[in-house]
Parts: structure tokens; C-alpha cells; sequence
């Protein structure tokens, strides 16, 4: 039986996942990803959607990161009707995600003209917040371990650790499997369970964030402690821009554990200053089933955390001088409140910013973690004298070696694997180890690129 791939994002990058799979007469479109980091990626977001992906039959998202689902309320703005499944969790945390992504989109666009920064004559977002709505009411959510039909092709969901609902996909017709690995989390990650295994895959679509890298071994809670200490005795902040769904959650309870450890004073302020944070650890707290964390530990996550609210709230605290430590999104600053406190604290030589995931090429947090002199916000470039960390220990993505333990787990090689979610080196990477230490017929697919299998 042949299988036909179009893949339409995250084969060039790691960012805008969307690939079309056409299967028994059916199109089934695996993830709505938003592009990010460079501005040749980030262009293809305001492409009209082609025909084929209009058509779809059905919508699947793996998990509810931005770059995995960000382009949903596009996809709906431009026609698409049909369902969109997702696991439940999944569907909770989209629907925070993606009215954010739109309300920030607004105030972009909304700031750009009035201060007149932007190269088109009237800024626009992407979308709405009214085409989030309606793309969200599409979501239909699917429990791990029932299958959905689209027409006979079985859609169904198996847990990947990495982001609370994230799932690896399985489109099954008769004795024929195609997997979707999604982005497959860590074997010790702080908040999620290890990936479970899929057993069968005829064709393998594996996600290659850290394909070129191994995880630093060393604590990186005793690394966030050090700094911290640190920054707090010369009269510092620690600013700490986060992903509010998932990096957030995982801070907090490291905060927690070195509070209650000493390693850091007990009477330190925390502020999680993002409302889409805060409204995802309310989620935390309602799927708290599906975490690794003690229930104790779980229900107290957020104990002694101050929550920023409102813009005023977020304001103040931005001209505050005391030492504290600041968790904000977004996680790569490429927008969000985050960019308030950069545009304070950047030029201030006692603070530190500490970025504790991936950082997307292009991006505002990847030239930050590169030793940049200056970045660019709001239109104005702002000086960088603050000292900057990564703590890649904290990443919430599977590094090489436990993408090869991952994949060691299938019952037989599959025919054909495709590496696509990385940057190109490390997708190659990837594609070597796989070639050289499995034997396995693999390949990069290209942007665009249309294949059978």
C-alpha cells in the first residue's frame, strides 16, 4: 500500500510542523504549526494555505506547543471545516495557547501602528482572537487508547512525556502504520512520565529538536542555585523567559525544591508574570494524573509564587528594584511580557537571564544565548550588559542518545523513516546515527517536498 507525505513544515527547521499524509483515500494533515525563529521561516505563516491543506479531512495535533498547533486558527480562517483531534489535555492547553498567540498578535500589530514601527502601511495579526475561538471549537479531544476513524484510516494516541497531553500519533489502515513521533520528551524529565513505546511502524516520522546533541550531565538545578545566589548577592534579578505551557510549570517546582533545600533563601520572591502561565497551571493541577510529580508536591506547585495578573501588576514590577526572580514568557522572548523586563534589564549589569530551553534560530533568545551586544524590541535596539545563560539540562525534549532509545523500541525497522523537526545539522545528525547504528532506510525530507513510502 503506498503512503503519500507532503511536507509542508518542520523539514527544514524545527518549527511549523505540518505534514499531509494521504491514506486510504484519506488526508489527514499531522500538526497546524506556526513558524518561528528566522524571518524566512517566519514569512511562510501569512502563506494562504495551498488547496490540499484546505481539503483535509481531519486535523491531528501531537501536542499543543505553538510550533505544533499555532497555525489552527489560519488554517480555519482561510475554510478548513474539518474535526481536529487531540488528546484532552492537549485541547485545554491549545485553547490557552492559541487565544494568547492571537491576543499578542493583535497587540503587536495594535503597537506597531501606533508608533508607526512596521513596513506595511497597517499592521495586521495573523488572526484573531474570534479565529482562535472557532478554530478551538473544532478540537475534538481522543483519550490515549481510543482510536478515532477517519473514514478506515484509525487515528490513535500514545503518551510521549515532554509536554502534558503530548502524543505520539498512529494512522493505522488495516495491517499498514504510519507513527508520528511528535516531540518525544526525556527518560527523567522533572514534570512528565518517560515516553511510553510504540510498537509497529511500517513509516516513521521522528522529530530531531536535539538529533545532534547529548544533554549536559550536570545538575542544572545546582547550576540555577549558583546563579541565583549569586545574582541576588551583588543586588540582581534573575529573569527567567519561559514557555507558559510546560518550562514554567517545571521552574516552579525547581524553585520549590531549592527553597526547601536552602540552596536558595526561603524568603526569595517569585513572580510568574504571564497570564497564559498561570491559566496552564491551573491545567497542571487538573491533569495532574498524567504527571511523574508526587501528588503532594503537584498540588503545591505554585505555594509562595506570586502571580502577576494584570498589565498594571507587570508594570510595577518591571520598575522594581528588589532582588527577585522573574518567570515570564515567552520562553525564546519572542514576545509576550518577557520583552518588558529584557528592555529593563538587559542593559543592567547586576541582572541575569537565564534561558532554560531550546532556543530557535532567528530568534530573539537565540542571539541572546549567542553573545549578541544589542537586541531589537519594540522597534528600539536595547544594550545587553546583563549576564545570559542556557541551562539545556532543564529542555524538555529528548536529546540523541534517548531518541535512539526511543527508536530502538520498535519490533522491527520500519521501511522508510523521514527525520524532519530540527535544524538541519542536527536533523542529519539523526539520519547518520539511524543509518549507521540501526540500518534503517532513512532520509531529510525538503520543504515542500512530496514523497510515497
Amino acid at each position: 500500500m503506498t503512503i503519500t507525505i507532503s511536507f509542508h513544515g518542520a523539514a527544514d527547521t524545527v518549527t511549523g510542523s505540518r505534514h499531509l499524509v494521504q491514506l486510504g483515500g484519506q488526508r489527514i494533515l499531522l500538526d497546524c504549526g506556526m513558524f518561528q525563529g528566522f524571518k524566512v521561516h517566519r514569512e511562510r505563516n501569512w502563506a494562504p494555505p495551498s488547496p490540499e491543506l484546505l481539503g483535509a479531512d481531519a486535523v491531528v495535533l501531537s501536542h499543543a506547543h505553538l510550533d505544533h498547533s499555532g497555525w489552527l486558527p489560519a488554517l480555519v480562517k482561510h475554510g478548513f471545516r474539518g474535526p481536529v483531534y487531540a488528546s484532552a489535555a492537549t485541547r485545554d492547553l491549545a485553547e490557552v495557547l492559541l487565544l494568547d498567540s492571537a491576543y499578542l498578535q493583535e497587540e503587536d500589530a495594535r503597537r506597531a501602528n501606533r508608533y508607526g514601527y512596521s513596513r506595511h502601511a497597517k499592521a495586521l495579526p495573523l488572526y484573531t482572537r474570534r479565529d482562535a475561538q472557532r478554530a478551538i471549537a473544532r478540537i475534538v479531544p481522543l483519550p490515549p487508547g481510543r482510536d478515532a476513524l477517519c473514514g478506515k484510516v484509525r487515528i490513535g494516541f500514545t503518551p510521549v512525556g515532554h509536554l502534558l497531553g503530548a502524543c505520539a500519533v498512529t494512522l493505522a489502515l488495516g495491517p499498514e502504520r504510519l507513527v508520528f513521533s511528535g516531540d518525544v520528551g526525556r527518560s527523567n524529565d522533572l514534570l512528565m512520565p518517560a515516553p511510553q513505546q510504540v510498537p509497529d511502524a511500517d513509516v516513521l516520522l521522528v522529530e530531531s529538536t536535539y538529533g545532534n546533541r547529548a544533554h549536559p550531565k550536570d545538575d542544572a538545578a545546582a547550576q540555577l542555585a549558583q546563579i541565583i545566589s549569586d545574582t541576588v548577592q551583588r543586588g540582581g534579578s534573575v529573569l527567567m523567559p519561559a514557555f507558559a505551557v510546560g518550562r514554567a510549570q517545571a521552574l516552579m517546582l525547581v524553585l520549590q525544591r531549592l527553597k526547601a533545600s536552602g540552596q536558595i533563601p526561603p524568603d526569595l520572591p517569585v513572580y510568574l508574570d504571564s497570564p497564559m502561565a498561570i491559566e496552564a497551571t491551573a491545567l497542571y493541577h487538573k491533569h495532574r494524573r498524567l504527571l511523574r510529580v508526587p501528588a503532594r508536591e503537584a498540588d503545591h506547585l505554585a505555594d509562595g509564587v506570586r502571580m502577576v495578573g494584570d498589565a498594571r501588576q507587570s508594570m510595577r514590577l518591571v520598575r522594581s528594584r528588589w532582588p527577585s526572580v522573574i518567570i515570564s514568557a515567552s520562553g525564546m522572548a519572542t514576545g509576550g511580557r518577557v520583552l518588558h523586563h529584557l528592555k529593563a534589564m538587559a542593559p543592567i549589569a547586576k541582572h541575569h537571564i537565564v534561558f532554560a530551553g531550546f532556543q530557535v534560530g532567528g530568534s530573539r533568545g537565540a542571539r541572546l544565548v549567542g553573545g549578541a551586544s544589542e537586541v531589537k524590541i519594540h522597534g528600539e535596539y536595547v544594550p545587553v550588559r546583563a549576564m545570559v545563560s542556557q541551562l539545556e539540562g532543564f529542555s524538555g525534549h529528548a536529546d540523541s542518545d534517548e531518541l535512539m532509545a526511543w527508536l530502538r523500541g520498535l519490533r522491527q525497522p520500519p521501511r522508510q523513516t523521514f527525520v524532519v523537526h530540527g535544524e538541519p545539522d542536527a536533523s542529519d545528525a539523526l539520519r547518520i546515527r539511524i543509518k549507521d547504528e540501526l540500518g534503517w532506510k532513512v532520509r531529510v525530507p525538503q520543504h515542500g517536498e512530496t514523497v510515497e513510502a
